[in-house]
């Protein structure tokens, strides 16, 4: 995630946002650690306009990310007047969300806001939404076809990698021979591949870092504990890790610990109010995380607002929303983690 561009711009005009500034965060700069992954940031225009029925639709809530977006989603809902929010209650499932998104198609909702379990999987399902008249944001994780939605909002999987490696680069630009490791997440996910090759073509600039191992592990805490206990006894000297997900960093950190080790520097990715605390507070390894913001969702909700209104995006020329947004991975470390301390999810 200096690679830092400001999510402070405030919403404008009658839809979302301009590209450049489509987050949603937070209104002050001081933490506040009791609303982890609240959105506070000022409505879009929320002067009352023609009421819009939004469906969402998104996978089982058993990552704290995946829980943020939820809660994005709700609270941005909730500060409109003239929307309501149709939630399921998510599913890992293909035929289980399929199901839910045509419960919500037959019950003619005004917009969709959809994040599939599985992008390929569900493509009909959006299609079959887009057919019946009903737009799709698409959140995230992408369909194979872009008939499949108005508009794709999500996460710069490379571009995470890509500025962890330049922090990292920097971090170590004078120190001959540094070396670095990776752990990973799921190796069989697009998004992972995207993460990895972005930090490996940041790393090109910085002819004096090797990177001498990657681990992959599996988004969780005990995974995360697991394949950083194998790195530290498979490198005893390394310069700095780069770790892909907040919540296996849990894990890491304690695998960390119970070595004794703090001779290198950690790069987090994700946005959790843990690694934000931690790099606060400044005492152990971790310096800085890279966002893949959840507030994506609260943004996905202006969107569908906007597309159920007629609207465009304030802070642009054209009458239209974008067909598709990408959403920045800003650096988090001591110098503004306390920006985006309201941002961070449990």
């Amino acid at each position: 995630m200096s690679h830092l561009t400001s999510r402070r711009g405030l919403l404008l005009g009658s839809a979302a946002v301009s590209a450049g500034a489509v987050l949603a965060g937070c209104t002050s700069n001081e933490p506040k650690d009791e609303k982890a992954a609240a959105n506070d940031r000022p409505a879009a225009d929320a002067k009352p306009g023609k009421h819009v029925t939004i469906g969402f639709a998104g996978p089982q809530a058993d990552h704290g990310w995946l829980n943020a977006i939820n809660d994005n989603a709700k609270s941005r809902a909730k500060k409109y007047a003239d929307v309501r929010l149709e939630i399921t209650e998510g599913s890992n499932d293909t035929a289980a969300q399929i199901g839910q998104i045509e419960t919500l198609i037959n019950k003619k909702v005004d917009v969709l806001v959809v994040l599939p379990a599985d992008g390929k999987a569900l493509t009909q399902v959006g299609l079959k939404a887009m057919r019946a008249g009903i737009p799709v944001v698409n959140l995230d994780r992408i369909f194979n076809t872009p008939q499949a939605y108005r508009c794709w909002i999500g996460g710069d999987n490379y571009g995470m990698g890509l500025n962890a490696g330049h922090y990292i680069g920097e971090k170590l630009k004078g120190r001959p021979h540094a070396r670095v490791v990776e752990l990973a997440g799921l190796d069989n996910l697009e998004l992972t591949k995207q993460r990895s090759q972005g930090f490996d073509d940041a790393l090109k600039n910085y002819p004096n870092i090797r990177k001498v191992a990657r681990q992959a592990a599996e988004f969780t805490v005990e995974s995360g504990q697991a394949k950083m206990a194998q790195l530290l006894q498979a490198q005893p000297k390394f310069d700095a890790l780069w770790n892909h997900d907040d919540d296996q960093g849990v894990g890491a950190l304690r695998a960390i610990e119970q070595a004794g080790r703090d001779d290198f520097l950690m790069v987090g990715g994700a946005g959790a109010l843990s690694a934000f605390q931690a790099i606060k507070r400044d005492n152990g390894v971790l310096k800085a995380t890279v966002l893949y913001p959840p507030t994506m969702a609260a943004s996905a909700i202006d969107l569908a607002r906007a597309l159920g209104q007629g609207n465009g995006v304030g802070g642009l020329a054209e009458f239209e929303i974008p067909a598709s947004i990408t959403l920045y991975s800003a650096v988090v470390d001591k110098d503004n983690v306390d920006q985006y301390m309201p941002t961070g999810f449990r």
